[in-house]
């Protein structure tokens, strides 16, 4: 396997938006740790894939609601690829729920996955690397009051907050960015027709590919003047 200078701890992985970013990243000549929970079966079909390209691949396993193992996996993901520059946060979970229906159980749940894991984990990335660049996958949501997903959102608010603080915070080693994706796949349990539908609130008129979101990964690892951005991948729907 050739030799690389460049590695990459990608959250969730195995599937979905995370499957194309972190094949994306393999052809970019980087280093996959790759953080699933549990897709086994796809995070290890994953594995060979980006080995395939000459790149190494180390799949993790584990829970982002369980602080003991956020705080294991940065160790983990550097034990097996100490020269890791890259952090990638885009693992989450994306539950309906109105602000009156919300349980505590949710609200653990959603803050926990997707806002102190990666919090944690840029911590923890920036305590141990020093130097290299955090991306965190947000939401075109945070610019709107999604009064439907109420947790969720508010989740990826404090995130895309925190994008900007940490981007200060730990200038000028550690870049930290954030992308806001739009409509891109159905989610779990729902249907193509639903993604349809949500096309029609999309100025562009269509809906986006996990391919466009890589893309806008890949853009803002090559160009290093961007640092404290939330860069909108979303046809235009936050607007």
């Amino acid at each position: 396997m050739a030799e690389s200078v460049n590695a990459a701890l990608v959250t969730g992985a195995a599937r979905r938006l995370g499957r194309e970013i972190a094949m994306t990243l393999a052809r970019k000549g980087y280093d996959i740790a790759l953080h699933y929970r549990a897709s086994a079966d796809d995070a290890t079909a994953l594995a060979q894939d980006i080995r395939r390209l000459g790149r190494r691949c180390v799949p993790i396993e584990a829970d982002l609601a369980d602080l003991k193992q956020v705080q294991a996996l940065m160790p983990a993901a550097l034990q097996a690829l100490p020269h890791c520059n890259l952090l990638v946060n885009n693992a989450s979970l994306f539950e309906r729920c109105e602000f009156l229906e919300t349980t505590e159980e949710l609200f653990e749940r959603q803050m926990n996955v997707n806002f102190r894991a990666p919090f944690f984990l840029a911590r923890d990335f920036a305590k141990r690397c020093g130097k290299g660049h955090i991306i965190n996958l947000l939401d075109t949501k945070v610019a709107k009051q999604s009064a439907a997903y109420f947790i969720y959102t508010l989740s990826k608010k404090a995130l895309a907050e925190f994008t900007l603080m940490a981007a200060k915070t730990l200038a000028p080693n550690i870049r930290v960015n954030g992308i806001c994706p739009g409509p891109m796949l159905p989610p779990p349990g729902q249907s193509e027709e639903y993604l349809q539908n949500l096309a029609k609130t999309v100025p562009l008129g269509h809906v986006g590919d996990p391919s466009m979101i890589a893309s806008a990964v890949a853009f803002l690892i090559d160009n290093e003047f961007i640092t404290g951005q939330w860069l909108y991948v979303d046809g235009g729907q936050h607007l």
